[in-house]
């Protein structure tokens, strides 16, 4: 069951990946989080949860792939983008207004590019399941 695993574990990291960037969507246009500061957009950062040499060496337990995984959050760079609106209450002192410097465009992207990878998991996940029903149904028939 080992395809079905890392599936899942593919399913879970790109899931997470999805809150991520619908987060940052969402904020697009906030200019102050609870703390006070200007929202930072995050990116999600994941990594295999065996190094890939270790598992070639052999030096993992059972030499096997074990999927990916959650390493973090980390701010984007880029900063933030300021926006002359006198009238708002949180403007400083020249007017300005400090909005996060997120890329709405590039957001999109990423969140298709994100779901087809999703699919793209559960759809190893639905063939790796049909193979191991059709394993069994071979097994009956002997």
């Amino acid at each position: 069951m080992d395809a079905m695993q890392i599936s899942r574990t593919g399913l879970d990291v790109e899931w997470q990946r999805l809150q991520v960037i619908a987060q940052n969507l969402a904020n697009v246009n906030t200019s102050r989080t609870a703390s006070g500061q200007p929202f930072r957009a995050m990116r999600l950062v994941s990594a295999p949860k065996e190094g890939f040499a270790a598992v070639v060496a052999g030096k993992t337990q059972a030499a096997k792939p074990k999927g990916v995984q959650v390493t973090g959050l980390e701010p984007m760079p880029g900063g933030l983008r300021r926006v002359y609106e006198p009238n708002d209450p949180q403007a400083d002192a020249q007017g300005y207004v400090s909005y996060p410097a997120i890329d709405h465009a590039g957001e999109m992207t990423l969140l298709i590019k994100t779901s087809r990878a999703y699919e793209a998991n559960l759809t190893a996940m639905n063939i790796a399941h049909q193979m191991y029903s059709r394993a069994l149904e071979l097994g009956r028939q002997s």
